[in-house]
């Protein structure tokens, strides 16, 4: 029998869609499936012809976070430092991909995104989910502490201390009071999750791919930079993307009255 790809890639337009495709588990990530996003994300983000991302997955899980039943049992106890570089390696090294992806990355949370599912998510750039979605922090609920960069994530989406409360109780957040609390950019009826994030996508691709890499950069930096470093990063920003093909466009179009027309360059 053909194996079954536990990640898919698919196209649409300028659009690469990664989905995630162990709907039994729920998502939940292997070593090697969380490799393999990886390394699409890096080959989204060094193509010029895909200027846009969707992660999303099968199934009724969007993700239930790493899959710790795939581990191996250790033959001994971990040496020091064995577990700080696995987790550099691989939860925060997935969490890094997506928020230095180029292209502007788009979650359509299709159900519950749990753990590193939720880090997963709440790194992208902008957040879909259906009615049906959940996000839980469950760390604590098996004494663990949050990877992934979700404190990281968290505090500087919704603040320390309600970043705190939703770690410490590990209860489920349904999607519409994740949209509330602003970790969620719009819920949808679930029969709805992939046309919406499709008609985003194709919005994003049809816009100035190289400003809208400058602009995320700009954005994920502002809460880890003085006024001045900040201030400091936009003028070089603006001054390389006002050597791109698409700026000269767009102030074209706007002298001339017309609907620019962007080719990602």
């Amino acid at each position: 029998m053909p194996r079954t790809e536990t990640v898919l890639r698919t196209t649409h337009g300028a659009t690469t869609w990664i989905t995630l495709n162990r709907p039994e588990s729920l998502n939940a990530l292997t070593p090697e499936q969380r490799d393999r996003v990886i390394a699409l994300l890096e080959e989204a983000s060094a193509d010029p012809a895909v200027r846009a991302v969707v992660i999303t997955a099968t199934g009724r899980g969007f993700c239930a976070g790493a899959d710790l039943r795939t581990a191996a049992p250790a033959a001994r106890p971990p040496a020091p430092g064995d577990i700080a570089r696995t987790l550099r390696r691989g939860a925060q090294r997935l969490t890094a991909a997506v928020l230095d992806c180029e292209k502007p990355v788009i979650a359509a949370v299709n159900g519950a995104a749990a753990g590193l599912g939720a880090h997963l998510a709440l790194a992208c750039d902008l957040v879909l989910a259906a009615e049906s979605a959940t996000f839980v922090e469950v760390f604590a609920r098996r004494a663990l502490v949050p990877d992934g960069g979700g404190a990281y994530l968290l505090a500087r989406l919704v603040g320390p201390q309600r970043a705190k409360e939703l770690m410490f109780f590990g209860d489920a957040l349904p999607a519409a009071e994740a949209a509330r609390l602003g970790l969620v950019n719009r819920v949808v009826p679930d029969a709805e999750l992939e046309e919406t994030a499709r008609a985003w996508a194709d919005r994003i691709a049809a816009g100035p791919t190289r400003a809208l890499a400058l602009t995320k950069q700009l954005v994920n930096a502002s809460l880890d930079s003085d006024r001045a470093t900040a201030f400091a990063a936009e003028a070089a920003a603006q001054e390389i993307n006002m050597a791109t093909a698409d700026a000269r466009e767009g102030v074209a179009s706007f002298v001339e009255r017309r609907t620019p027309s962007y080719e990602g360059r």
